[in-house]
């Protein structure tokens, strides 16, 4: 006899909500309070060669190497004004901070029109939800501005568990919290690699988000692929009758 679904585990960015304007125009616009007039199109450029860098030099918010969230953006963000030709430290110092802060407030993100539906309706059909992300700590304040917190039991981010997916040992930790068998959770998130790929590897129901029909190449079942999160609650249905 099939396990009947009892959990959802959501990944949070570009499955809930996203960035509401590029890193680029975020950093300028800080730039600028500073009296820095600076190119949004240099200044992305710039941060996708300051973000890729300490990605590989520093994976998971260097947890492991002496670092935590908030020093490993700042290092990122003061990577990307030096790159612009900033060097004043105290000036970088300063726009790292703000920068850093700035980004748990509401105003930088938005919510996808079918997220808090989703929620609300997973919630209605006897699910609980929880959250695996490869996230910084400051995802809890994140989802509380945005209003969605209260929806879900836990949140497990990669800076706190010390590990990121798609390693499965984060998607285990997240398996002891639920406290129910694989069989009886599913997942969703928009990475093939990382939500989909990982979540499976370890028996939970994974599901692709593909909004933008960036995987229709990929060996992804069907039944597997959301097109939209409206899509979801039906789908864990079939699970659970």
């Amino acid at each position: 006899m099939r396990a009947p679904l009892r959990w959802v585990l959501w990944d949070v960015k570009d499955t809930l909500l996203k960035v509401r304007s590029s890193v680029g125009e975020q950093y300028c616009k800080e730039a600028k309070r500073m009296g820095l007039d600076l190119s949004p199109v240099e200044v992305e450029a710039a941060f996708r060669l300051a973000y890729k860098h300490q990605s590989s030099r520093y994976p998971n918010y260097g947890v492991t190497q002496g670092l935590n969230g908030k020093s490993w953006w700042m290092e990122v963000v003061q990577g990307t004004f030096s790159r612009c030709r900033v060097q004043d430290p105290a000036l970088l110092n300063t726009m790292a901070q703000n920068l850093y802060q700035n980004f748990c407030n509401a105003e930088n993100w938005e919510v996808f029109s079918d997220s808090e539906k989703t929620l609300q309706s997973c919630s209605s059909l006897g699910l609980e939800l929880g959250v695996v992300s490869n996230f910084d700590r400051r995802l809890e304040e994140i989802l509380h501005a945005c209003g969605l917190l209260s929806h879900f039991s836990f949140l497990i981010t990669s800076e706190e568990a010390g590990i990121a997916k798609p390693s499965p040992v984060i998607f285990d930790k997240a398996l002891q919290k639920c406290g129910v068998p694989a069989a009886c959770v599913a997942h969703i998130g928009d990475h093939y690699e990382k939500d989909y790929l990982a979540s499976r590897s370890v028996g939970i129901h994974g599901f692709l988000l593909d909004r933008h029909n960036m995987y229709k190449r990929f060996d992804v079942p069907p039944e597997h692929r959301l097109s939209s999160l409206e899509e979801l609650p039906s789908r864990l249905q079939q699970h659970m009758d």
